[in-house]
């Protein structure tokens, strides 16, 4: 049995230059921290506001927290769930990396209760599961699978990003799942993700209403630079969409999209909804 169907909206919140990758080997955070330019502490009330009641999980790059204290505080205040992202954005594959960026951003975590985790560009390996178990956390959201989906990676749980099946038949899920032409050629459509809701939002809002009628919870995810425009965007970023297409969705504005389904749908943090499920399963 599942919980209550509801949409599990987050936002993994990283700085603007974060989707461009040209960025990753920067690894000076005073540098860092400038080429942010202020944005995310400035885009941080606007989407609160743009949330109202609602409540969601913040997926939070670390860094942001050290550059602006402020911003996870904002988060928790407004009673919002906040995750770790990573420390720095960038593609995490190594344990050894992944150990000392999480290691990075312990203080704030263990500080604010934190318990879930979402991978970079939902980038997760099967090895990194007991490196999460062995740092506290209590679930990820962090490889692609059907709405509906929960499992235990040892002792910690993995919620993925929402994907829409159009073949029968079940994956195995085992890490890595991510947006890859050989997960749709596998017969799946990670409708969940960011890149999908910018290419077909309206198509993604009936997939939302069919998925609660069936009594699933769809995992969904955006990011800050998509509700808020940054400053001087299209100049900052044009070179990189013009050599990478598909980098150009990302760029769209989805503040409507959230409104939608913010006006249309319940709304729940991903680890509400996981110990909700928990409840269910030890009432079973």
């Amino acid at each position: 049995m599942l919980p209550s169907p509801r949409v599990l909206l987050s936002i993994d919140f990283e700085p603007w230059f974060a989707l461009t990758r040209r960025y990753d080997k920067l690894e000076n955070s005073v540098e860092r921290r400038n080429l942010d330019g202020g944005f995310t502490l400035q885009a941080i009330d606007p989407i609160l506001e743009k949330l109202g009641s609602s409540k969601i999980s913040f997926y939070l790059v670390g860094e942001i927290a050290d550059w602006y204290p402020e911003i996870p505080q904002k988060i928790i205040k407004a009673g919002h769930e906040l995750g770790l992202h990573c420390q720095i954005h960038r593609s995490l594959v190594g344990m050894d990396e992944l150990a000392s960026d999480i290691r990075a951003s312990a203080s704030w975590v263990k500080d604010y209760g934190v318990r879930g985790y979402r991978a970079p560009m939902v980038g997760m390996s099967e090895a990194a599961y007991s490196l999460l178990e062995e740092s506290g956390f209590v679930y990820s959201s962090s490889i692609y699978a059907p709405a509906g989906t929960l499992l235990q990676k040892g002792k910690v749980w993995e919620i993925p990003v929402s994907t829409l099946r159009w073949r029968r038949g079940k994956g195995t899920y085992i890490a890595p799942r991510q947006f890859t032409w050989g997960l749709l050629l596998g017969g799946e459509y990670p409708y969940g993700s960011s890149l999908s809701i910018g290419l077909m939002g309206k198509t993604i809002l009936g997939i939302l209403e069919n998925e609660l009628k069936k009594g699933f919870s769809p995992v969904l995810f955006m990011h800050p630079y998509e509700i808020v425009r940054p400053p001087h965007w299209v100049s900052r970023i044009w070179r990189d969409v013009v050599s990478h297409p598909l980098l150009w969705p990302f760029t769209w504005n989805k503040a409507e999209f959230l409104a939608a389904v913010l006006r249309n749908f319940p709304v729940s943090p991903i680890g509400t909804y996981l110990d909700d499920a928990l409840n269910v399963r030890a009432k079973v």
